[in-house]
């Protein structure tokens, strides 16, 4: 009786990780639908407001579970110095992991591109849900890669307490 039953656990035990990780890494995203138009905006510098920039080839995801989970790919013809006197730039970028199937998206070339300057990264638009920021790196080559992360004010304010000075009031509910 206690083989069967230890081995009933061992079983139940074995689905639901099976379940947890398809659950994690398959099972929410879904692919996003390009307009072809304005996929990818970045900053400008004189309007302060997202504007489209030159792209092709782009592949998304995203999951309504978590607003972190979006990342993009995607390619441009525009050089690093015309990105970088017409865009603003975001210090602090640090990719987030996308699920391994998303091929074109790797975390960790995009953010050692960053560290030794063959990447440059910009804000795309600031706070497109509260606390979250939408950052966009270009290569040198013109690959490009968009990922959300937590700004400075979301971290503050997801870890329970009051919103800095500098930082506009969280919606109800935060």
């Amino acid at each position: 009786m206690g083989k069967i039953l230890g081995g009933s656990i061992v079983v139940v035990a074995i689905v639901a990780g099976v379940f947890l990780y398809y659950q994690q890494i398959y099972a929410y995203y879904e692919p996003v639908k390009a307009t072809g138009t304005d996929d990818v905006q970045m900053t400008s510098l004189v309007s302060g407001a997202p504007e489209p920039v030159l792209y092709d080839n782009f592949e998304a995801i995203d999951a309504e579970s978590s607003p972190i989970r979006y990342r993009a790919c995607f390619t441009t013809t525009m050089s690093h110095a015309m990105l970088s006197e017409t865009y603003e730039l975001y210090d602090g970028a640090e990719p987030l992991v996308a699920p391994g199937w998303f091929d074109c998206f790797d975390a960790v070339d995009v953010g050692t591109a960053l560290e030794e300057g063959r990447a440059l990264a910009f804000l795309g638009q600031k706070n497109i849900q509260y606390g979250i920021d939408r950052i966009v790196a270009v290569t040198e080559d013109g690959r490009g890669y968009v990922w959300h992360q937590i700004n400075d004010c979301g971290e503050v304010v997801f870890d329970g307490e009051p919103a800095p000075e500098n930082c506009p009031e969280p919606p109800e509910g935060y």
